[in-house]
């Protein structure tokens, strides 16, 4: 187990003329022991960040340490960290006991016996015993993927990384998998960064999670304050499906001024606002809510435009003006009916509201999580 740490952080890639910065000055600590997810949209940065920690990409400018010691020129066959690859990357002339002996046996002076004694026991731990004997082209995706951790657990480092290990497989056999690489974690207690573009693993997985876009760092938090809290108008949007609803207001006295309608203000909430006069109001769907009738500053007429009905849940596609475009998504119980072109009013609760400057994307104001529910845990 081990301490990770990541100090402004860059890399860049001179093209000809152009200058490309796939990571821009991220700083970064994973404590001992921790589940780091790193999430972010195709093309942020977040895999060139992961393999200049292994040390397969050079770093243009920062330093990463492990465990207070500097890696930067160390080679990646001695920074005793494991990584796990998308394309699992396995050997197909070799059986999976092979595979997974491998790494021991070109980097290591272990005897056989242990060699073959830590196989044994991964196998055992991952529930492939059975399949030691048996080459890549004979495993299903799923099992293939439990070699390829297998090969990185009797490593025993100080550091997993793993990119993007889920995506190849189907979604019933990712949601296993989520599970079961959680319950490997937590048994193991070995520091763990885990890299993906899905929100599923980003919200389920880690203990917290660190949101690129761009090449840079928007916000490293738990989950839930990443959903809850976030620091700025793109966490918003890129966290949460279906997205969170925008709505771009100018701020004149009280009240938020928009094309579709105008929001009042409270006096605490206008004081958050300050003196910024554009702002970005949003709020998540299931917050939204849909009623028979209201007359409030907060309700607004609307006419239901499509329904998609997810089962528990119904997502409802809701239109300001009759035959016109989508303007909000409300998240609804599923059990509950409505029609398409049926005038509702969508009620948006001024505690539920998120603002953000509109220029800058800084968060002005986060929802109020004053009415959570807190569970205690069992003693």
């Amino acid at each position: 187990m081990a301490t990770l740490e990541l100090d402004t952080v860059t890399k860049v890639y001179q093209e000809s003329d152009d200058r490309i910065v796939a990571v821009d000055g991220i700083s970064l600590s994973i404590d001992d022991g921790e589940f780091l997810v790193v999430v972010g949209p195709s093309g942020c940065g977040k895999s060139t960040m992961l393999r200049m920690v292994a040390g397969l990409e050079s770093i243009t400018d920062g330093v990463i340490r492990l465990d207070g010691q500097v890696i930067n020129n160390v080679k990646s066959q001695d920074r005793d960290i494991a990584m796990v690859f998308q394309s699992y990357a396995l050997y197909p002339h070799m059986t999976v006991e092979g595979n997974m002996s491998f790494g021991l046996e070109e980097s290591t002076d272990m005897p056989d016996s242990e060699i073959a004694s830590r196989v044994g026991d991964t196998a055992e731990m991952l529930d492939i015993a059975e399949l030691l004997n048996r080459k890549p082209g004979e495993l299903s995706g799923g099992q293939q993927q439990r070699v390829a951790l297998g090969r990185a657990i009797v490593r025993d480092p100080k550091v997993f990384l793993m990119d993007e290990p889920l995506s190849n497989l189907d979604a019933k056999l990712r949601s296993q998998m989520r599970t079961e690489l959680q319950r490997l974690q937590e048994e193991l207690g070995v520091t763990t960064v885990y890299v993906t573009h899905d929100q599923t693993e980003a919200m389920t997985m880690g203990d917290r999670i660190a949101i690129l876009n761009d090449g840079e760092l928007q916000q490293v938090a738990t989950p839930l304050e990443a959903y809850h809290e976030p620091a700025n108008l793109f966490v918003a949007g890129f966290i949460g499906e279906p997205s969170m609803n925008f709505f771009e207001m100018e701020v004149q006295g009280d009240r938020l001024s928009g094309d579709l309608f105008d929001y009042r203000l409270s006096e605490e909430a206008r004081e958050t606002v300050n003196d910024v006069t554009h702002v970005t109001l949003g709020i998540r769907p299931e917050d939204v809510e849909i009623v028979a009738d209201g007359s409030g500053d907060h309700d607004f007429n609307a006419v239901v435009d499509v329904v998609e009905p997810m089962g528990n849940e119904n997502n409802v596609y809701l239109s300001f003006e009759a035959d016109g475009e989508t303007d909000l998504v409300a998240t609804i119980d599923g059990m509950r009916s409505l029609d398409a072109g049926q005038p509702v009013v969508a009620r948006l609760p001024e505690s539920a509201i998120h603002l953000f400057d509109t220029e800058s994307g800084t968060v002005l104001k986060n929802r109020s999580l004053d009415g959570r529910e807190e569970t205690e845990p069992r003693v």
